[in-house]
């Protein structure tokens, strides 16, 4: 029986070029310029999926970008693993600050990645990691080696809300019936420190508008005599946390959970460096909410953050203008038991009431989600600790994520099966920013453990 190292060894090159295929086409969900190329990667999918041993392919429509759906049934009475991934990515902007076209993928040697990492526009988030499944399930079927059944779930909206998978799963549970759900869309701490991540933050993703006079106005002869929108936004926003940076929206922290010492002090096992992470991204102090630690801040703490802000005149050279409007984006991350909707209403009337007469403002909500925790003792998150066992040599440590995904609360809700969740990419892989990443060892190292996981979670079934 050929093993999945070996297979690795003879097919790496070509899983390597299918991927950097895959990464060239800029599946930007949230650029409707991009439409037909978030469309040609769903068929893109369907076919690797096809190729790779799935008996049954099928684009399924939504309302929105389409869901790839793919399925091995080889018996009923076995378990049945649903693989969940997104074909669609964030977009490149800015541009400047790549140091190769975030569509033309490129391997370079990094510090990180002294074998290589391929640089590119959803390398890590998501294309190469949900790509690490379809290969993974080409050396099962290849080799007579799947011990369970498998579905597929990869959808084009995770980057702008998932609203069409909300649509999708609810109308399709017996399509998508499961006993676990696998999903690689987190990360580990290092390369030779495996960890799991078990919990998830939730998220509320609000624009708000603030609007002062009926038309912008000329800063000599109406400055100091009517409200500038610019200043009084600035100061709402920075109104939102006090001097201990504690959000200060009324009932913001009433439902969130607070950690038992255990917890924390289990937490802090990971291993961690205050001065690396300060180097890392070149700050002189870390910042955040007093009382908690830089990994506590960025995990099992609610967080509100501004993401981009603009009104009045940033061209070149001097205007002097009091703009009509001003606008920002703000996300907030949340923690298991706070309801985002709930969150969205309360900073939505929080925000309203500390406006001054003098601006008319406006929240509009735009997309959330809540926050999710896998427990350790579920055979899921056993079977994966054994399979980073096996290929690792060491046994990973269970991690709170700051991130979000939102869909799985989700699955859990209308699917009722727990989400296990084996991240391969790493913090420095600048997801989300110029310059993404992912290393080709972690990549075939995600292809090398997964169907492990197969194997000890039908194992540990019977």
């Amino acid at each position: 029986m050929e093993t999945i190292q070996s297979y690795i060894e003879k097919n790496k090159q070509r899983f390597i070029n299918e991927l950097v295929d895959l990464l060239k086409i800029p599946s930007i969900s949230a650029d409707p310029a991009y439409n037909q190329d978030v469309l040609n990667t769903a068929d893109a999918i369907k076919e690797s999926l096809e190729k790779a041993g799935c008996d049954k392919v099928e684009i399924c429509e939504t309302p929105g970008y389409p869901i790839v759906y793919g399925e091995k049934i080889i018996d009923p009475n076995l378990p049945t693993v649903l693989v969940y991934g997104h074909y669609d990515v964030q977009p490149a902007d800015p541009i400047d600050l790549w140091t190769s076209p975030p569509f033309e993928p490129v391997i370079k040697k990094t510090d990180i990645h002294p074998e290589g990492a391929i640089f590119a526009r959803g390398a890590c988030d998501d294309k190469g990691q949900m790509y690490m499944h379809v290969k993974a399930l080409e050396y099962m079927t290849q080799t007579g080696n799947l011990p369970c059944n498998v579905k597929f779930m990869i959808e084009g909206e995770e980057e702008v809300g998932s609203e069409s998978l909300a649509w999708f799963v609810p109308r399709n549970k017996e399509k998508l019936a499961n006993d676990v759900i696998l999903i690689s869309d987190t990360g580990m701490i290092a390369n030779d420190i495996p960890s799991i991540t078990t919990g998830l933050r939730g998220l509320s993703y609000v624009e708000v508008e603030v609007t002062g006079p009926n038309r912008d106005l000329h800063s000599g002869l109406y400055g100091g005599a009517v409200a500038n929108p610019i200043n009084v936004l600035n100061k709402m926003i920075a109104s939102l946390h006090d001097e201990n940076n504690h959000i200060t929206i009324p009932g913001f922290y009433d439902k969130v959970e607070e950690l038992s010492r255990e917890e924390r002090d289990e937490m802090a096992k990971a291993p961690f460096s205050l001065e690396d992470y300060k180097n890392a991204l070149d700050i002189d102090d870390v910042y955040g909410e007093a009382g908690y630690t830089t990994n506590e801040r960025n995990s099992i703490r609610p967080t509100l953050d501004v993401n981009g802000i603009w009104g009045g005149y940033i061209g070149e050279g001097a205007k002097t203008v009091i703009a009509s409007k001003a606008y920002a984006k703000i996300s907030m991350r949340l923690v298991p038991n706070q309801d985002w909707e709930e969150i969205t209403e309360l900073f939505k009337k929080h925000f309203e009431s500390i406006a001054p007469k003098s601006v008319k403002v406006k929240v509009t909500p735009h997309h959330g989600g809540q926050g999710y925790v896998t427990p350790i003792d579920n055979i899921g998150y056993q079977a994966a600790s054994k399979a980073y066992q096996e290929t690792f040599g060491v046994t990973p440590i269970p991690q709170r994520s700051g991130g979000s995904i939102p869909i799985v609360a989700l699955f859990e809700q209308e699917l009722k099966s727990k989400t296990i969740l084996m991240g391969f990419g790493l913090n420095s892989d600048a997801i989300h920013s110029p310059n993404e990443h992912f290393g080709v060892w972690n990549y075939l190292k995600g292809i090398e453990t997964i169907p492990y996981f197969y194997q000890y979670f039908t194992e540990l079934s019977k």
